[in-house]
C-alpha cells in the first residue's frame, strides 16, 4: 500500500486522538495536498514548524497502529470477507466466518 494512502487510513482510524490543530494540519497535508508554504501562511507558523508537525503526527499515528493494530485487523478482516464473497463453496464460507468469529 502506498505510504501516503496508508498514513491517510491511519488518520481515519486514529485522527480523533490528535489535538484539533494537529488534525487540521494533517488533514490539509494528506487530503488537501497543500504546500508547506500555503499551510504556514494559513496557520501562521514557519514552514519548518509545519514540516515538524506533520512528521510528529505521522509518528504518532504509526505508534498508535503499532500499539493498537486497528488498521491491520481491519485489513485482515476485509481480505477474509473478500475471500468469502468470491467463493462458491458454502463450506469454505462457513470455515472463514468461523475463523473471523474466533478472533473477535
Amino acid at each position: 500500500m502506498e505510504e501516503k494512502v496508508h498514513d491517510g487510513l491511519l488518520f481515519d482510524f486514529y485522527g480523533e486522538l490528535l489535538t484539533e490543530k494537529q488534525q487540521e494540519i494533517y488533514r490539509d497535508y494528506a487530503f488537501e495536498d497543500l504546500s508547506l508554504s500555503e499551510m504556514a501562511e494559513e496557520f501562521q507558523m514557519s514552514r519548518q514548524g509545519i514540516s515538524e508537525m506533520i512528521h510528529r503526527v505521522t509518528r504518532l499515528l504509526r505508534g498508535y497502529e503499532e500499539k493498537l493494530g486497528l488498521l491491520s485487523e481491519y485489513t485482515r478482516i476485509q481480505a477474509l470477507a473478500k475471500e468469502i464473497a468470491e467463493s462458491d463453496s458454502l463450506e469454505f464460507c462457513h470455515s472463514k466466518a468461523e475463523e473471523i468469529m474466533k478472533q473477535l
